[in-house]
């Protein structure tokens, strides 16, 4: 529940929230998610209201009403919440201060800059994840929002995926930095490959926007950079494919 959220963390540092009548019911419906709770603007009654309420109280979900305006400031898209969202219990969702400072700190972090398509952010996700990374630092600001449609490219994984939260991609890389992590970036120009680079089992890995690549405020703190050999006349890569490149190749290292 949100008043068990400790203080000084966010519920977006928790949760995925998810809004609209059929991505809410889908996650309603779906009986390995954990539907922390629904809220409806009060502005929506009749049978959509009902199908919405009946399928929280057959799980257990609290429901909560509240004006419209907050619903939509709440989904954080006010053209497509239609008077509805849900949060959904990340389990593997934490900050990345949080992350670096426990125990068992990750080994490979990959760091989004940038990335503002949903339909990359969601591929991304779902790539890392397959390839067992340990996180994916995703910043609240300057990044997709992990909403409907990024879990829709994801196929549902970013449920599940280890995001890492941070608010920009430069305070993740100096909190990076600081926890003694080399950062490697993807650039097409650069004269090291991907696949020759020496790269420490400890590392983080920044990925930057296809349009500007990665931030100044970022690029400022990166150690090396690391490219995808091209031929075929091709320049580089969707940043989605890109990203599965390199998680495959540390996969491969991994042995």
């Amino acid at each position: 529940m949100l008043s068990a959220v400790r203080e000084g963390t966010s519920p977006k540092d928790r949760f995925v929230t998810v809004y609209g009548r059929r991505p809410v019911l889908e996650a309603l419906d779906d009986p390995a998610l954990d539907v922390d709770k629904v809220v409806l603007a009060e502005t929506v009654r009749g049978a959509g209201a009902a199908e919405i309420t009946d399928a929280a109280r057959r799980r257990g979900v609290p429901v909560q009403r509240a004006s419209a305006h907050r619903v939509k400031v709440l989904a954080g898209n006010g053209k497509q919440d239609q008077g509805v969202l849900a949060d959904v219990v990340a389990p593997r969702m934490r900050r990345l201060s949080d992350a670096l400072s426990s125990g068992a700190p990750p080994r490979t972090v990959l760091l989004l800059d940038g990335i503002t398509t949903p339909a990359n952010v969601g591929m991304i996700l779902r790539t890392a994840t397959a390839a067992g990374l340990d996180g994916i630092a995703v910043p609240r600001r300057g990044v997709a929002s992990i909403d409907p449609l990024v879990v829709k490219a994801s196929a549902g994984v970013a449920f599940h995926a280890p995001v890492l939260r941070c608010g920009t991609a430069a305070e993740a890389a100096g909190e990076l930095r600081a926890a003694g992590y080399p950062l490697f970036a993807l650039d097409a120009g650069a004269r090291e490959s991907v696949f020759d680079a020496e790269m420490p089992a400890r590392a983080a890995f920044v990925l930057g926007s296809e349009t500007a690549g990665v931030t100044d405020e970022v690029s400022v703190r990166v150690n090396r950079w690391v490219s995808i050999p091209m031929s075929g006349g091709v320049e580089s890569l969707n940043v989605a494919s890109a990203a599965a490149v390199l998680c495959f190749e540390l996969v491969r290292r991994r042995g």
